[in-house]
C-alpha cells in the first residue's frame, strides 16, 4: 500500500510493572487501529521503563550497595528477547491488524540493552534494533548495541527502520539507514526538549523519508513513591513532556508535537511523496558525491566468546 494513516503512542510505562504495562500498550493499540492506523509506535524503553533521574548509586570509582538493589530491580523488569512478552507483542500487533514497533529494555544475562522490537501486521516478529550508543548515564546501566541489529524491513507500510534518540544526532547512523532506503523512520525518545522536534523536521527531509517520533509523557506519579532519584517529590510534577510528532520528506509536521498528556497522534502517509522529494535531492543517491564521501557500515555480530568459529578479524 502507498497510503495509509500511521499513529504515534505519547504515554508512561506502568514502572516496574510489565503486566500493566502490556496491558496499556494492548489499550493504546488498539485505540489506534480503531482511528484506522495500519503502524503505530511507541516510546523508547515503553516496556521496562525509562529509569529518569536515577543514579543507581554510582560516583566514580565506587558502586552503593542501595545502587545495586536499584539495577536488580530494573533487571527484573526487563524483558527477554525472544521470549513470552514478545509472543504477546506479536499477537497483539495479529489482534488489531497493525505493524507495531515498541521501545523495550532487553535483558541479555547480565547486560540490560534499549532495544526497539519490530512486528508486522500479522504478528510475525521481524527483528529488533540495539541502540548503537547510550547517552551519558544511560551507558551505566545499558549495553551497547552492535551493526548486527541495523535493520530497515520491508513491510507492507513501506521500508521501516529505528534510530533511538540522540543515536540521531549521530550523522553515520542516519546515513546508514538512508543507505538502505528507509521510508518510514521510527524515531523513539526520551528527549521532551521543544529543539528535538525540529530535528525531526530536519532528518525528514535530509532522509526524504516519513520520520515518525514519541516519548512518553511522565509525572513523578508514574514512577513508585520509594524510587531513588533527583526527581520532584510532587506526583503531579511532569517530568517528561512528550513531544510526539509526525513530519514528511520535506520536513513538514503532519502531526504534533504533543505535548504535556498521554494521547495518539495520527496522520495520513503517501509514501509517493518520497520520489517527490527525491527528484531535487537524495543523499544516498545523485546528491552524494560517492566520490569524494563514503561510508563502511560493518553489519556483523560482535561477540565477547565465540565458540568453533574463526576468530573476528
Amino acid at each position: 500500500m502507498t497510503s495509509y494513516v500511521a499513529a504515534c503512542v505519547q504515554a508512561a510505562t506502568a514502572s516496574f510493572d510489565c503486566e500493566k504495562t502490556l496491558e496499556k500498550l494492548r489499550d493504546f493499540t488498539a485505540d489506534a487501529a480503531r482511528a484506522k492506523a495500519r503502524t503505530v509506535l511507541f516510546p523508547e524503553a515503553f516496556i521496562g521503563g525509562y529509569p529518569r533521574g536515577a543514579s543507581f548509586g554510582a560516583v566514580l570509582g565506587s558502586r552503593t550497595p542501595e545502587g545495586r538493589d536499584q539495577f536488580l530491580m530494573y533487571h527484573a523488569a526487563a524483558i527477554d528477547v525472544p521470549g513470552p512478552v514478545v509472543t504477546e507483542l506479536g499477537a497483539i500487533a495479529k489482534q488489531n491488524n497493525i505493524q507495531l514497533t515498541v521501545g523495550v529494555i532487553e535483558r541479555d544475562r547480565g547486560t540490560l540493552y534499549c532495544t526497539v522490537l519490530f512486528f508486522d501486521s500479522a504478528g510475525q516478529y521481524l527483528g529488533k534494533h540495539r541502540k548503537l550508543m547510550p547517552t551519558a548515564m544511560e551507558r551505566l546501566v545499558w549495553g551497547f548495541g552492535d551493526g548486527s541489529t541495523l535493520p530497515v524491513f520491508e513491510t507492507d507500510i513501506g521500508r521501516v527502520g529505528s534510530v533511538i534518540c540522540w543515536e540521531n544526532y549521530m550523522p553515520l547512523m542516519r546515513a546508514a539507514m538512508y543507505g538502505q532506503g528507509i521510508e518510514v523512520y521510527m524515531a523513539p525518545t526520551a528527549d521532551p526538549r521543544p529543539i528535538w522536534v525540529s530535528s525531526m523536521q530536519h532528518i525528514a527531509a535530509e532522509g526524504r523519508c516519513f520520520v515518525l517520533s514519541t516519548n512518553q509523557f511522565a509525572t513523578r506519579g508514574d514512577y513508585p513513591a520509594d524510587y531513588v532519584s533527583n526527581l520532584p517529590e510532587d506526583p503531579e510534577a511532569i517530568v517528561c513532556r512528550g513531544g510526539a510528532c509526525i513530519a514528511d520528506p520535506f520536513g513538514n509536521l503532519l502531526a504534533g508535537p504533543l505535548w504535556d498528556r498521554e494521547g495518539i497522534i495520527t496522520a495520513e502517509i503517501d509514501l509517493n511523496l518520497i520520489p517527490k522529494a527525491q527528484y531535487d535531492f537524495d543523499p544516498v543517491g545523485h546528491y552524494s558525491r560517492p566520490d569524494v564521501f563514503s561510508l563502511f557500515v560493518d553489519k556483523t555480530e560482535k561477540r565477547a566468546v565465540r565458540y568453533g568459529e574463526t576468530p573476528q578479524a
